[in-house]
């Protein structure tokens, strides 16, 4: 399991660490750990594979972040 910070994960996408902060704070996307200077870890491919899925339904289905949230939320039920 790699564990990258919101940079690392970023660059590994093609996307700004802002889009994964956005995702975060909305909710949608968790950090795996923390370091011990509080900086957060996200598990590469779960990482990945997620914010793949909000961007198709964002982005193709045009769905609103409240829409998404509700998804991946009773997804996980």
């Amino acid at each position: 399991m790699k564990l990258l910070k919101i940079g690392q994960l970023a660059k590994e996408i093609d996307r700004l660490p802002s889009a994964i902060h956005f995702y975060t704070q909305e909710g949608l996307v968790q950090p795996d750990s923390y370091t011990k200077g509080g900086y957060r870890l996200y598990e590469k491919n779960k990482a990945i594979k997620r914010i793949k899925l909000i961007e198709r339904l964002q982005f193709q289905k045009r769905w609103r972040i409240e829409e998404i949230k509700f998804y991946l939320q009773n997804q996980s039920r």
